[in-house]
């Protein structure tokens, strides 16, 4: 039996709004792309392209995500954040947590 060496990726796109209202729903379906990937192989890639605007509610709710993540040894990548969420994870030192990807590669 042959082992795939690709590592399995899932796309989020994030909602125009991430924030109190859209968090719940964001979190719920990262949840269940994660469940989807093997432990310790694969990541999820969260499009943040058509994303306008995250407040606090929603930089808790990527947290999240992150630590769910991290628990199962995968990995969050940021496709597509624009330059205010680029400062606000270098700002709160989250940068690190998320592989970052420019937008519409």
């Amino acid at each position: 039996m042959t082992m795939s060496t690709h590592p399995t990726e899932k796309v989020l796109a994030a909602p125009e709004e991430l924030g109190l209202d859209s968090r719940t729903a964001f979190r719920r379906a990262a949840g269940e792309l994660l469940a989807q990937l093997e432990e310790g192989t694969g990541r999820l890639v969260i499009d943040l392209s058509g994303t306008r605007q995250v407040d606090s509610a929603g930089l808790g709710a990527l947290m999240l995500i992150q630590r769910k993540a991290a628990e199962r040894r995968l990995a969050v990548c940021l496709r597509g954040a624009n330059e205010e969420l680029r400062f606000l994870l270098v700002l709160t030192k989250l940068d690190d947590l998320f592989e970052l990807e420019s937008g519409g590669a």
